[in-house]
């Protein structure tokens, strides 16, 4: 499974990474091009080993993004592995109902469930037991709309 989230870090690591190896390039070039002249140079010598240990230290920082967007992707997948193992123990009507869009899953809380329009209302499947949290008001579209869709889930699943 791959959700958007990850398929934006993955593809800011690749731009990282080229963004990397482009600083490596110019900073070898420049290095390179220096002929281990500058540093008999009295006049600008130290004007040369400040550049290049300011690109030294924008190499350095690149390194810690790229880390801390691997790090990011990583947390992601644990994310991702964490919602499927949810939904093995899930019964069909609530994978039918995540099929068509009319439940989402919580990301931070895997078991709880958000119904389209329904408001804040969380539809809570714990210990094979139906369960519901923060219901709309009464009266409201959103409590029509919450209400259908958990009733419908409870008739199917007894």
């Amino acid at each position: 499974m791959k959700t958007k989230r990850l398929e934006i870090l993955q593809n800011s690591l690749l731009k990282k990474e080229a963004v990397l190896n482009q600083k490596f390039d110019n900073h070898f070039a420049d290095v390179k091009r220096g002929n281990g002249q500058p540093m008999n140079d009295k006049r600008n010598g130290q004007a040369t080993l400040n550049r290049w240990e300011s690109q030294n230290d924008s190499i350095r920082n690149q390194q810690k993004e790229i880390e801390k967007t691997k790090a990011a992707i990583e947390f992601e997948q644990g994310k991702i592995l964490d919602c499927q193992s949810v939904l093995k123990d899930l019964p069909k009507p609530f994978l039918d109902a995540l099929e068509t869009g009319e439940i989402t899953q919580w990301r931070k809380f895997p078991n709880r469930f958000f119904v389209k329009d329904g408001g804040r209302g969380r539809i809570i499947w714990e210990k094979n037991k139906l369960l519901c949290s923060y219901v709309p008001d009464a009266g409201t579209p959103e409590r029509v709309a919450f209400a259908a869709c958990f009733n419908k889930l409870k008739t199917q699943i007894n």
